[in-house]
């Protein structure tokens, strides 16, 4: 879960289309080493190029760069 700002205080991500939906409508900036990083994850990770863990981790760098705090749920 991301903590962020603005019409959603809290933005739960359980899918890829939940990361990239973050990432391009929600994410507080849109430049970022770390950020354009995750997006090209993402996209790597849709089209199947990459395990979707890859770009949960470029997730939470980006969010890292971004002072997004992050509250991991473990199942």
């Amino acid at each position: 879960m991301l903590v962020m700002s603005g019409h959603e205080k809290h933005r739960l991500i359980r899918s890829l289309r939940e990361v990239a939906e973050a990432l391009v409508a929600a994410w507080p900036t849109d430049d970022g080493k770390e950020y354009i990083a995750a997006v090209r994850t993402c996209l790597d990770a849709i089209k199947g190029n990459i395990p979707a863990k890859a770009a949960r981790t470029a997730l939470l760098r980006a969010a890292e760069e971004a002072g997004i705090p992050v509250i991991a749920v473990v199942h």
